[in-house]
């Protein structure tokens, strides 16, 4: 019995040899295949996670945690006299009115 365990042992060693020779033959091939998948695989996952909708708890998070500008009742004053006294100034602020987002 004991020597069939080493038979055994010589066998499994001789076939590791072998296997361990292919894996250093195409050593630069394996290691291109590894680092291409998980390239690939990283992504594949970004761009899943930035194409997901956010969920409706992250949406009230974000709602509260924006301050709501505040102007000053004086300063609100001042614009609108400002606007009443200046034709010009009235005309910038019809402008801003009807495209608030253009330059």
């Amino acid at each position: 019995m004991k020597s069939k365990q080493t038979l055994d042992a010589k066998i499994i060693k001789k076939q590791l040899r072998i296997i361990m020779h292919a894996v250093n033959r195409y050593r630069s091939i394996i290691i291109f295949v590894v680092i291409t998948s998980l390239y690939g695989y990283i992504v594949w996952r970004i761009n899943v996670l930035s194409n997901a909708p956010p969920s409706q708890s992250d949406i009230s998070n974000a709602q509260q945690s924006v301050p709501r500008p505040k102007i000053s009742d004086s300063t609100v004053r001042k614009l609108q006299s400002l606007e009443d006294n200046s034709v010009r100034v009235q005309t910038l602020f019809n402008e801003a009115r009807q495209n608030p987002f253009q330059e």
